[in-house]
């Protein structure tokens, strides 16, 4: 809380002449104290100021915002100072009719700590569970907006003026120039104590990091003082410091006429820039798309109530904890929000307490860190009193010291770590697990009537699938992966990135004499006023717009905010889909087979792909002729471009999937030149830029070039490519400028200069594996491509005889043939079916269609583990293939592993419309997913080994696999 101290410092803080100011403030205090209640609170000097700093106050709000925190220093034993004051202010009481903490309850890390703070009345209600040295984030979040309820107070009727206030308190960062400057325009005239208000707060506000600077290096005219900025900006704090190191390195004095210096100057003051738009996401737009996955008018209504524009009340908190927070049937919901809250990422290491919990490096956490390490030893501490409080009953249980303690311990560091266990990626102690654990340890004369240890965990967890439990027999007793966890490492996790900064894997070469890191920050947006949900600057991004199923697309920008919102179109999630004829009823988002295709509901319409299914075929004479291509067409390879960019195997194909005969042409997409004839006018140079595009050809014209003005600047580019000769330029444009040909982009390596030709998986022949990899394509097997690969799981021709395939792994993997390929391959592979009216609509958003590649890059950040990386084309049945796949040469088999978990993780953020993915776009366009993981023979020998008898098995697991395939 803001002691009495602190009161004083930021009312002299308005005089402009501080020691006068506490002096006058001083004479205040005293004489009240003769003729105020205050005088009953002498004997203790800290409840004496507070009863002062009330009395003396002219501000109803302000009186209220110091009763709330009255009782931390004047207890209610107190009750002739409550009593005095009381009866001086008429209408006040002990406790203030609202609490502003409501909103940052979620950030409490101690689920007992969650739920007192959702049912306080007051911050003195919550501390007396809540421990500040390990609720920090919760007590900072909690004195912001009750600073915050003070300030906007003086707003009155004017809304803009008290929603621009509120948007500067409702989050935990730096407060942007545009806030501040929205509050002195739509504020100055209404109330000036409230701009004041807000600007003792934000000038108070701590120094920004200097890392958040980092982007001002790049305005240095030369290299060598770019490099040391950015050097020194990463080592240095102190502003002195930084200062100091530039001007010795850059050998320039702080000019404001320098661009480096200018930048610096821009990003520490508050300039006059365009006012903010309104807030226009609610308290957490990210959690608003999760309460229409409710399955209950009721949770629906009560989260929507929650994450809209407004931060809620006690009770509605209160009603969605019983009713809600620990459904079964709202499972949808609530793992969406945990997404939210906390993402599933890979490993967990450096724990002190829950120790089983480390060194599992291709594992998902939600919640690996040092608060809920700590956070898991204070339930500990708590459960040995003897009860487990839960919103809907308390648990009794004997002494858990003595009762099983292990088993205790890995139930409160698996609530706290929170395993993404299966596919639900819930975090739920399996109903076994905990039937056991009551029945051995609950106290069982103090069950509630009627209540049994089996009535009890059908409450918490009604189920023992291992998909959609946590086995608690994996976490007692301690990962076998001790010597291996440096061979799948995880940068961003934790997160070493500034307040506000997303982490992504830096998969770029780094330049010589530049600082290197395994990972790279880029500046974010957050989803809401209250939001920790963060999307990265300058992309375009989905959210929820008013009803359920209402969204726009706005932009991230420069100025961490949402911005130029655009309204779509509502969809109908009530609607429900018929599917074989009137037998059976899909609700919105439902995935479901038809024969061999994958289909999904959406709003009423069933999408399917478009797999040719053997069973359809009923004579035997059919079967023999079955292909598994699209309409059955024959398996010949008479390749045919179409205007999505795509090559297809025949002319037979491309006219299955949709294109009609002008809207394709004989010939591989890759053999033609779309600069002739040059389609540029005379100023322009047309280079090649080939994409498979996913929306309407006769909507958006998918072309496979650019034009760029032949006159421009390529000096103060750095980003290396390699010409079609194997010859290195510093940038693209260079390499333009001199008439060279793009073969890849980043340095040039040494295996490609002579590399022989590679067919990927998209049918296409690429110059060698640099070009392959630059279009973000695997390949399928070296040479030209010359032929059809498999399509289904029936194959009764031998289209692939003649290719000769890679080597692949012998321990580790057990490979898969994507679709369309001829070659098994180590790797996780996604069969995606997507929206394509919905893409069609964010292409006319964007002015451009939606490629393969757009997809593509959007994934690839998602990937957190530098050791796999991320493929993908188009189909001939029209899906989205994606691959995860390893970048060693020859990779581990733990690698193959964490691969296949990249894939699984990304696989289950699709199927559930997970707002990690669905808030992005085109992501959101996603609509259904299929993944199909490598790594079944010995991935169990990798991990949880106990004992030399399980290890040898593993072993002749591994013999006898190799021996079956030799």
């Amino acid at each position: 809380m803001i002691s009495a101290f602190m009161w004083v410092m930021s009312t002299a803080a308005t005089c402009g002449i501080p020691g006068l100011c506490l002096l006058l403030v001083a004479v205040l205090f005293s004489e009240a104290l003769d003729s105020s209640c205050c005088y009953q609170a002498k004997d203790n000097s800290m409840c004496r100021e507070m009863c002062t700093q009330i009395l003396a106050s002219k501000s109803e709000s302000q009186q209220k915002h110091l009763l709330q925190r009255a009782p931390e220093y004047c207890p209610s034993s107190m009750t002739d100072v409550w009593n005095c004051m009381n009866s001086s202010l008429p209408g006040a009481s002990k406790k203030s009719d609202g609490w502003v903490g409501l909103g940052c309850c979620e950030l409490a890390i101690a689920a007992e700590c969650r739920r007192s703070c959702k049912q306080a009345s007051s911050t003195n209600d919550i501390l007396k569970i809540c421990k500040k040295q390990h609720e920090s984030a919760l007590i900072s979040c909690v004195n912001r907006n009750e600073m915050g309820s003070v300030c906007c107070s003086y707003a009155g009727r004017h809304t803009n003026c008290r929603e621009y206030c509120q948007a500067i308190f409702r989050t935990d960062s730096s407060p942007g120039p545009s806030q501040i400057k929205a509050v002195e325009n739509f504020c100055a005239s209404t109330s000036p104590q409230l701009v004041q208000c807000v600007n003792n707060y934000t000038q108070s506000y701590p120094m920004r990091n200097p890392v958040d600077s980092l982007y001002c290096c790049d305005r240095a005219e030369d290299h060598a003082c770019q490099t040391a900025c950015k050097r020194i900006l990463m080592t240095k704090r102190t502003e002195i410091e930084i200062v100091d190191n530039l001007i010795a390195a850059c050998k320039t004095m702080p000019l404001p006429q320098d661009p480096l210096w200018q930048c610096f100057l821009e990003s520490s003051v508050h300039p006059g820039v365009t006012i903010a738009p309104p807030p226009s996401t609610g308290v957490d737009g990210a959690k608003l798309h999760c309460c229409s996955k409710a399955n209950s008018s009721k949770c629906r209504e009560l989260c929507t109530k929650l994450y809209s524009t407004s931060w809620g009340n006690t009770q509605n908190w209160q009603k969605f904890d019983n009713e809600c927070e620990y459904n079964p049937s709202e499972s949808s919901m609530l793992t969406c929000l945990a997404d939210v809250r906390e993402p599933c990422q890979l490993g967990c290491r450096n724990l002190t307490y829950c120790t089983n919990f480390n060194n599992r490096p291709i594992e998902l956490f939600r919640s690996c860190n040092a608060q809920s390490d700590q956070g898991a030893m204070n339930d500990m501490k708590l459960w040995e009193k003897g009860s487990i409080k839960m919103p809907f009953m308390n648990i009794p249980v004997l002494d858990i010291r003595k009762c099983h303690p292990e088993m205790w311990k890995a139930i409160a560091c698996s609530l706290q770590i929170k395993p993404c266990h299966g596919r639900s990626r819930g975090s739920i102690i399996c109903k076994a697990d905990c039937v056991e654990i009551l029945r051995k340890c609950g106290d069982h004369s103090k069950f509630p009537e009627s209540h049994t240890a089996e009535s009890v965990c059908e409450m918490l967890s009604s189920t023992d699938d291992t998909e959609d439990c946590i086995p608690l027999e994996t976490y007692l007793r301690s990962s076998s992966l001790d010597n291996e966890v440096e061979d799948v490492t995880h940068p961003c996790n934790p997160n070493p990135c500034p307040l506000n900064h997303l982490c992504e894997v830096n998969r770029k070469e780094c330049l010589p004499g530049e600082p290197c890191l395994p990972y790279s920050c880029a500046q974010g947006c957050k989803l809401g006023e209250a939001s920790d949900f963060l999307v990265r600057q300058g992309t375009l991004i989905q959210v929820p717009s008013g009803e359920v199923g209402c969204y726009k697309i706005c932009t991230c920008g420069q100025s961490g905010t949402l911005e130029n919102c655009m309204e779509l179109n509502c969809v109908d999630l009530q609607k429900s889909c018929i599917v074989g004829g009137q037998s059976k009823s899909m609700y919105h988002g439902t995935s479901f087979k038809v024969d061999c295709n994958i289909c999904s509901c959406v709003a009423g319409t069933v999408r399917c792909s478009n797999r040719q299914c053997l069973n359809e075929i009923s004579s035997e004479d059919d079967r023999t002729m079955f292909t598994g291509l699209p309409c059955n067409c024959a398996d010949k390879f008479v390749p045919v471009c179409g205007q999505n960019g795509r090559s297809y195997p025949s002319a037979c194909i491309a006219r299955c999937v949709g294109l009609l005969d002008h809207q394709f042409e004989f010939g591989l997409c890759s053999l033609k030149d779309p600069c002739n004839p040059n389609p540029c006018v005379k100023s322009q140079r047309c280079i090649t830029r080939r994409q498979v595009c996913l929306t309407s050809v006769e909507k958006f014209e998918c072309r496979q070039y650019e034009c760029i003005p032949r006159q421009i600047k390529c000096e103060h580019l750095r980003d290396p490519v390699c010409d079609s000769d194997n010859m290195e330029h510093p940038n693209i444009c260079t390499l333009y400028q001199r008439g060279k040909q793009l073969s890849y982009k980043g340095s040039c390596q040494h295996f490609c200069k002579s590399g022989e030709p590679v067919c990927g998986h998209n049918g296409e022949t690429y110059r060698n594996v640099c070009s392959a990899y630059y279009d973000r394509m695997a390949v399928d097997y070296y040479g030209r491509c010359q032929d059809v690969g498999i399509f289904s799981d029936h194959n009764f021709h031998t289209e692939c005889s003649s290719v000769q395939c890679p080597p692949i792994p012998k321990f580790g993997c057990k490979p898969i043939i994507p679709p369309g390929a001829c070659c098994p391959l180590c790797s996780g592979v996604l069969r995606i079916l997507y929206d394509k009216e919905k893409l069609d609509t964010f292409a006319k958003i964007k002015k451009m269609p939606i490629s393969v590649m757009d997809i593509l890059q959007k994934i690839r950040p998602h990937i957190s583990v530098p050791q796999c990386d991320v493929f993908g084309y188009l189909s001939v049945e029209s899906e989205l293939v994606i691959l995860v796949v390893p970048v060693d040469v020859h990779p581990k088999a733990i690698q193959i592993e964490a691969c296949n978990k990249e894939a699984e993780k990304i696989n289950s953020l699709i199927n559930s419309d997970s707002p990690t993915l669905a808030s992005q776009v085109p992501l959101s366009g996603l609509i259904t997913s299929e993944v199909f993981i490598s790594s079944t023979v010995n991935s169990d020998c990798t991990k949880n080994i106990s004992d030399m008898l399980y290890l040898c098995l593993c072993l002749l697991l591994n013999i006898l696999y190799m021996f079956c395939h030799l």
